[in-house]
């Protein structure tokens, strides 16, 4: 039975809700592995662009990351104003481009601290950016391009570039309606004035470098594995004597200077132990001005 015919038996003229078909081949929820690592890079963005835009307007300025999340391309745009600045990246190799969108209102106050001006927390007219107001975002955005990169590292490898300029979140076609977008949403305080921006990232380009969320390994080499992991496991290795049994009176009796003899013979190898176990015997040698054991003697046993 379907969720219309339920409804239209369960509750009679009720309108039957939107269903949504969803593709479990593309997911659109970032693995709790990814989400950490994703809010990481972007908290490292956040910490460099918030400087650079410090010493690009001359204003105490702080960015700070809120969330980052899996959204299509069509309900990324449709969580922004109408109208808005949307700066658009391309990626080589790709067709989806990347896009750091924030008011232009915004911007528009952080060129009138560039050009000397005080923007005194007076709300700034939406507008469109004339030519050297652009000139000027271009340059600020091509140096919040390069702390991006820096922040994404290895997660990214095609070349980025800045490419345009729109004002219109509806009609600024970075990619297909359906493409996944990794969208990072950020709050910017640049004096007195507080505002909000995204980064919308295409996620083919960089899912996959980060990998599977949940790998898993075939069970079959299991010992291989165990083995291959435990060798790469650091352990302490120590030359042992023949220990020499002493009565608790000799030891409260102690002073200094006393000898204690020990009942290892002078021909006989020491013991190297691991943990207590001893593994080898080996005589004492020299590698240049440090002492050295020669093993002589194994007693390992593998399976």
């Amino acid at each position: 039975m379907t969720v219309k015919e339920q409804n239209s038996i369960g509750a009679p003229g009720m309108q039957a809700p939107d269903v949504e078909v969803y593709d479990f081949r593309r997911p659109r929820t970032l693995p709790r592995e990814h989400s950490r690592a994703l809010e990481l890079v972007f908290e490292t963005f956040a910490r460099q662009w918030g400087t650079q835009l410090t010493a690009r307007v001359r204003v105490l300025s702080s960015v700070t990351c809120e969330q980052v999340l899996m959204q299509t391309y069509d309900e990324y745009a449709a969580s922004l104003p109408s109208t808005t600045a949307m700066v658009l990246f391309s990626l080589e190799g790709l067709t989806p481009r990347a896009v750091i969108q924030f008011p232009t209102a915004a911007a528009l106050a952080w060129v009138g601290h560039m050009l000397g001006g005080t923007a005194g927390g007076r709300p700034v007219e939406e507008r469109k950016f004339t030519q050297i107001e652009q000139a000027l975002l271009r340059q600020l955005m091509t140096e919040a391009l390069e702390d991006l990169k820096y922040s994404l590292g290895s997660l990214i490898t095609a070349a980025m570039t800045v490419d345009t300029i729109q004002y219109n979140s509806q009609f600024a076609q970075a990619a297909a309606t359906g493409d996944l977008m990794i969208v990072s949403k950020f709050n910017i305080r640049v004096g007195e004035i507080t505002s909000l921006a995204t980064v919308a990232i295409p996620a083919v380009a960089i899912m996959p470098q980060l990998g599977e969320a949940n790998p898993t390994s075939n069970t079959a080499d299991a010992q291989e594995l165990v083995l291959a992991q435990v060798s790469a496991v650091p352990v302490t290795v120590a030359l042992r004597l023949v220990p020499a049994q002493v009565l608790p009176q000799r030891i409260l009796t102690m002073t200094l200077g006393d000898l204690i003899p020990i009942p290892h013979p002078q021909h006989r190898p020491l013991d190297i132990v691991v943990d207590d176990h001893v593994l080898a015997r080996a005589a004492m040698g020299a590698n240049g001005s440090r002492l050295a054991c020669i093993i002589i003697e194994s007693e390992e046993k593998r399976p």
